[in-house]
């Protein structure tokens, strides 16, 4: 009799593993302006680089979730545009079986570093199709950026006045 008890137990226990799976990697949006073109092409002058990194998560139905990073790369003489590239990166992710707390740090930490190289590779690709040389970006530490969201979140929830 205890054998079957533990067989009962093991097999629940395999049922309620966490789990975690990519069901589909995609550009959800890409766009390339170059606004100044052709004159744009005859400026020597280096151009100043910045790039906006945000990302979002929804949950699609129990369990799978869409998570999405988007990335701006603006290019700039002085005050003439000379390339944006807005690419939105996103993926199909199932989570399973995993503690509400832990849910959180795993689309918005797990899922946009496995999404980024591919967002990394759609702006270079972009940015040298257009002419220019490429935009390489550096790695981002994903965990950081949480941390720091975070902190800003709890102090925004401090400063908020209680009635």
């Amino acid at each position: 009799m205890a054998q079957e008890d533990n067989n009962a137990t093991e097999q629940d226990g395999s049922a309620q593993a966490a789990g975690f799976s990519i069901e589909k990697i995609y550009v959800k949006d890409a766009s390339l302006e170059i606004p100044n073109a052709p004159q744009i092409f005859t400026d020597r002058t280096q151009p100043q680089i910045s790039i906006e990194l945000g990302n979002f998560a929804q949950m699609l139905e129990d369990g799978v979730f869409e998570v999405a990073i988007k990335v701006t790369v603006t290019s700039k003489i002085e005050d003439k545009t000379v390339f944006l590239v807005e690419v939105t990166q996103a993926g199909i992710f199932q989570i399973r079986n995993v503690p509400e707390e832990n849910l959180e740090m795993i689309a918005g930490i797990t899922c946009p570093n496995i999404l980024f190289p591919y967002a990394r590779e759609t702006v270079s690709d972009l940015v040298v199709r257009a002419g220019f040389q490429p935009v390489l970006l550096n790695p981002i530490n994903f965990e950081a950026l949480f941390a720091q969201q975070k902190q800003q979140q709890a102090e925004q929830a401090d400063a908020t006045p209680k009635h």
